[in-house]
């Protein structure tokens, strides 16, 4: 697998150095950061002339920095959970969010945010993969990502560990502001299309509504995850705080 771009190879040497295999690094390019950073940890790097790179990066913009590194290691499901649960971290489940650019920019911004987890499907749902790591500029060192076959029994297997489950609903749903939101506490959020299917809604103890002032469009499924968490850690940090 290929990490693409400053951001992402550097948040992957700080975090995961051992992960690297391989580093190309462009001649005549500021990447002063990455160079001291890959002397701190006792890597090595070739350094390419802009034509050898070029052929190698192909047509992604990759900032004069490539790194081959290990396929992206899931964490086991029930790890996940008893670790969620222990240190008040909020699963997310992504039900059908098929597109990597979405996936990406969901585990850059929850990552951002912090004290949230991923949970994935296997099928009908996109999975870490080059793009992915791309778009998430190393967000996915930082936080805990689960693949599972089955989303509906994942949920099932959190509420029986006590986990409270919520779920991001474009209408119907009560909305976020006012709701009352109890922890420990897992979110679902749906696909960019259909939303949350119909087997998973009968599994939430509530769909909440984010409120939209203007126009009755919708939020792209990125931006809904990332409002709707940015409320659920508000909570939580308040709850916290009392």
């Amino acid at each position: 697998m290929r990490l693409y771009g400053k951001n992402p190879v550097l948040e992957r040497i700080k975090s995961d150095p051992g992960s690297i295999h391989k580093l190309y690094l462009q001649k005549k390019t500021d990447l002063s950061d990455i160079v001291n950073e890959v002397k701190r940890q006792g890597l090595s790097f070739e350094s390419l002339d802009k034509s050898s790179f070029s052929r190698l990066s192909g047509d992604v913009n990759a900032q004069g920095v490539l790194a081959e590194v290990e396929e992206f290691k899931y964490m086991p499901f029930r790890d996940m959970l008893k670790e969620a649960l222990e240190k008040k971290i909020v699963p997310v489940f992504l039900d059908g969010v098929t597109d990597p650019q979405n996936l990406g920019s969901i585990i850059r911004n929850l990552a951002c945010l912090g004290g949230f987890s991923l949970v994935l499907p296997e099928h009908r749902s996109a999975c870490v993969n080059e793009t992915v790591l791309r778009v998430a500029c190393g967000g996915e060192n930082y936080m805990m990502i689960s693949m599972i076959k089955n989303t509906v029994n994942g949920v099932t297997e959190a509420k029986n560990m006590g986990f409270g489950v919520v779920g991001a609903v474009a209408e119907s749903g009560s909305d976020m502001l006012d709701a009352t939101i109890g922890f420990p506490l897992c979110v679902v959020i749906g696909s960019e299309g259909k939303g949350i299917r119909p087997g998973m809604l009968k599994h939430l103890d509530v769909g909440l509504s984010l409120p939209m002032r203007g126009a009755h469009l919708s939020y792209n499924v990125a931006v809904a995850a990332s409002l709707f968490c940015y409320e659920i850690n508000r909570r939580k940090w308040s709850e916290k705080k009392q």
